[in-house]
């Protein structure tokens, strides 16, 4: 097959590109390094010329629920429209588990997301996964504050992304499904102490303090709102041994 991947070269994309060039497939890697803007839709013709699938796991750092959703639908309407036009005959997108549930802007981007490839022209399949391994990392990195490390309390069923991407290529060569089974990692952490034992893998020996964000919608998080539904499937590499392979 000859597989686009929006996004191919961040956090999950990039494993996209690298699993569906192990199973034999050509690649076309859609980002702006490969001369492809997904906003304006500069360079997406050319891109999937001869195209069968696109793989959508296309992201913005922004948690601004209006600057998020901005980019989530723009994208998506883009891409929709040049895939009709190419012939791409399956959409896959990468979303949350949970994201029904919790008032938080980005995850209501993401859910506007999911609503305008419902209704697009073209075949689609939607993976809701969980929150990756490396998110402890990013909430690491954004909550370090004069040598403090914050750590929020959250509880999630984190997962490799690279397994994300191993199933979101799977995905990719069968059928337009809809919506797929969920996607969560093999147990239940808190998120702090994924932050705590992430810091220390570094060296890092500072001091490392729970906190409970007062964000809108880190409530439900803590709650256990992001967590997996009975079926899920389960993946295998758990954060632990995730950290002891050097992945971060």
């Amino acid at each position: 097959m000859r597989i686009a991947v929006a996004g191919g070269t961040g956090t999950v994309g990039r494993h996209v590109v690298d699993v569906a060039r192990e199973r034999g497939h050509e690649v076309v890697v859609l980002a702006r390094s490969t001369g492809v803007d997904l906003v304006s839709g500069d360079g997406l013709a050319d891109a999937l010329a001869g195209v069968d699938a696109v793989v959508d796991t296309a992201n913005i750092a922004s948690i601004d629920r209006e600057a998020a959703e901005r980019f989530f639908t723009t994208t998506s309407r883009t891409l929709l429209d040049a895939e009709a036009r190419a012939g791409v005959r399956h959409h896959v997108l990468l979303s949350i588990v949970g994201i029904d549930d919790v008032p938080y802007g980005y995850y209501e981007a993401k859910l506007a997301q999911e609503r305008v490839v419902e209704q697009g022209a073209v075949p689609w399949t939607i993976l809701r996964a969980t929150q990756f391994h490396e998110f402890a990392g990013q909430m690491a990195g954004r909550l370090r504050i004069a040598g403090v490390q914050l750590a929020p309390r959250m509880r999630t069923q984190s997962i490799a992304a690279r397994e994300v991407a191993e199933h979101l290529v799977e995905l990719a060569e069968r059928p337009a499904a809809g919506r797929a089974g969920e996607l969560a990692g093999p147990r239940e952490e808190q998120l702090a102490e994924m932050v705590r034992r992430l810091v220390r893998a570094e060296g890092r020996r500072g001091p490392v303090l729970r906190v409970s964000l007062p964000m809108r919608g880190m409530a439900e998080m803590r709650r256990g709102a992001v967590l997996p539904g009975p079926g899920a499937v389960i993946g295998r590499q758990s954060f632990d041994e995730w950290l002891a392979a050097g992945a971060r």
